[in-house]
This record gives structure tokens, C-alpha cells and sequence, in this order.
């Protein structure tokens, strides 16, 4: 068994192919994608770079790394500057990427090089975990506390001001909000949602996560929730992609119980196991890291299933600005 652990790096220092033009949507799923594709493209580019130039110090000969350990004369910040083409070189796997135990970085960063430029108490700092469908409810808890560690060390912070769960199977599906509402209320698992929120009430007592907020709950779903639970979330995120406005019984019900409601449009399963495993074969756009036999391609051999995505943002508080913002993805390989 391998885990796997995808990073995107910071997608605000990220060419243009991957940041669109201010004040566009982009959802999350596809933003994810790009960026991931994007970074293993510079990944791979850069490190075939120090290959073929490694001096004695083991620098390139552009001068030092920065960033997720992409060489300075090919990147910006924790991503990579400007756009590649879509043949990168036949970098070796092992070269841009690494193995810490049965964990494997793809690509490899450079964790001394992380870290936000101001102090942690000049930011708003947001994490949303999305816990992926077809995982162990019983490995949740591994999830949550995996994925946190790995923002907090990209940041080089140990506290945030909000944490979002997203549980699988949830969504605001109708011809209208009433609709909607209704059937959100028989979608998810709600015993499974709760025992899961014991860990992020726990991460909210140590003083982790200065605030907890669900998504896509309607108000049969939030009320049954809140009622259950020590640590009530103050934040909903709603999308509503399929009906025009809020359900009003659940803006009934926001209003009552200080719950602030926001309106966005991420994906549920915003890393289904079909895209992984394109990201990472041999394809046109792939990645080279899994084995391909239609491409007759070497690498890793198993079946891959996608548990964990965690988006984080770092806004700068009297600016207004996102300085960091960027993604983590955790993946088991299933080896025969």
C-alpha cells in the first residue's frame, strides 16, 4: 500500500492558464485539475533542469530552490511561472517526486522554503476538507488530521479561522428551492456526519479552528444537526447551481441559529477516481507516475482511490488579497 499526496503548490503565483481573470468563477473541481496537471508539468521541467546542471552543492545552476522545490530560473513562489507546453521532458519519476516512508509526494516539495511572508495574525486563513465518497468512515479521523497537518506546515501556521467539512453525497438537486430542500434532507448519512464532527469539535476546542461550517446542509438536514451536536457550525455553504435562490426554511432556520450562509460552487466529488487516475498515467496529459498498459507505460501498479481534498486561501486582512491559496489531495494505492 502507497499513499499518495498531491500537492498544487500556491496557485496564486501560478501562470495563466491556471488563475482567471478577477472576479470569474471557477469551480473547484476543474480549478483543482489544472492546477495539479500544471504542477506536474513544472515539476518535471524544472527537475529535469537540475539533472543536467547540478553543480556540486547539488544547486542548479540557476541559483537556489524556492517554493515546493522547483529552481529559481523556472518558477515563482510555491508554483511555477508562466505556462509549459503540453510535452513536458521524460523526467524520471523518482527525481520529481519523493517517498517519505509508504508516503509518496507528487511532486516533491521543499518544505524549508514554505510559509506565509507576514505574520499568522495578518491573515484569514480558510480550509475546506472535502471527504471523498467509497472511503472508511473509520478513517475520517486519519483524513482530517493528515490533511491539517500538511496546510499547517505549508503555511507555517498551527491555527485557522475556519474549517469547512463537505461530506460525500450531498447537494441541492430540484426544479426549485422547496424541492431542493426536500430532497437534501434524505441525502448523506447523518449518524456517520456526527460521529465525524466529534473530531472537528475536538480540533475546535484545542483551538485549531477557530470556527466549523458544513456544506450543502438544508434545513431538515443543519436543525437535525445542530440539535446533536456540542460544537454547532456557524457557517453553511449552499450551492445552487440547480435552483434560483436560498430554500427559505432554511434562511428561516440560518437566521434563528446564527448560521451564516454562503452560496458557492464547489463540487462534492471534486476528485473522482477516473480523473486521478488520468492526472497520474501515461496519457497525453498524464503525469507518468501510475502504470499504463494501453501506453505501455512503467510506474506504479494497483488500483487508486482518491480519500481527501483540502483546499486552503490565506487573505491578507487589510488588504483584501488572497497571497496564498492552493490544494492538497490524499490518495491509497492499492497494490495487488
Amino acid at each position: 500500500m502507497t499513499r499518495l499526496i498531491l500537492s498544487t503548490g500556491n496557485v496564486m503565483s501560478a501562470g495563466p492558464s491556471i488563475i482567471r481573470k478577477s472576479g470569474s468563477a471557477t469551480r473547484s473541481n476543474l480549478e483543482l485539475v489544472n492546477s495539479l496537471r500544471e504542477h506536474f508539468v513544472a515539476a518535471r521541467y524544472d527537475y529535469a533542469v537540475q539533472a543536467n546542471n547540478t553543480n556540486g552543492n547539488g544547486l542548479t545552476n540557476g541559483g537556489h530552490e524556492n517554493g515546493n522545490g522547483l529552481s529559481n530560473g523556472h518558477s515563482n513562489g510555491n508554483g511555477h511561472g508562466g505556462r509549459r507546453s503540453a510535452s513536458p521532458p521524460q523526467t524520471p519519476v523518482d527525481v520529481w517526486t519523493e517517498r517519505d516512508g509508504k508516503a509518496l509526494f507528487i511532486p516533491r516539495i521543499n518544505w524549508q522554503a514554505a510559509g506565509l511572508h507576514e505574520e499568522a495574525g495578518d491573515y484569514e486563513i480558510t480550509v475546506k476538507l472535502f471527504l471523498l465518497p467509497d472511503t472508511p468512515v473509520a478513517k475520517r479521523e486519519q483524513y482530517i488530521h493528515e490533511a491539517l497537518a500538511l496546510v499547517s506546515k505549508e503555511l507555517g501556521v498551527h491555527t485557522i479561522d475556519l474549517l469547512v467539512v463537505s461530506f460525500p453525497g450531498m447537494s441541492f438537486e430540484g426544479n426549485c428551492e422547496w424541492e431542493a430542500d426536500k430532497i437534501n434532507a434524505q441525502q448523506g448519512n447523518l449518524e456517520e456526519e456526527l460521529a465525524t464532527w466529534t473530531v472537528v469539535e475536538e480540533l475546535h476546542r484545542k483551538g485549531v479552528a477557530k470556527r466549523l461550517g458544513v456544506a450543502e446542509f438544508g434545513s431538515e438536514k443543519l436543525a437535525a444537526f445542530i440539535k446533536r451536536t456540542t460544537v454547532a457550525p456557524v457557517v453553511d455553504q449552499i450551492n445552487l447551481r440547480d435552483c434560483c435562490s436560498v430554500p427559505p426554511p432554511l434562511k428561516k432556520l440560518a437566521e434563528e441559529k446564527g448560521v451564516e450562509l454562503n452560496v458557492h460552487i464547489d463540487c462534492t466529488d471534486i476528485l473522482p477516481r477516473g480523473t486521478l487516475r488520468e492526472l497520474l498515467s501515461h496519457g497525453p496529459q498524464g503525469a507518468g507516475v501510475l502504470a499504463d498498459a494501453a501506453d505501455s507505460g512503467p510506474g506504479l501498479q494497483g488500483e487508486i482511490v482518491p480519500e481527501w481534498v483540502v483546499r486552503y486561501m490565506a487573505f491578507v486582512r487589510d488588504r483584501g488579497v488572497i497571497e496564498n491559496k492552493g490544494y492538497f489531495a490524499g490518495a491509497e494505492l492499492l497494490q495487488a
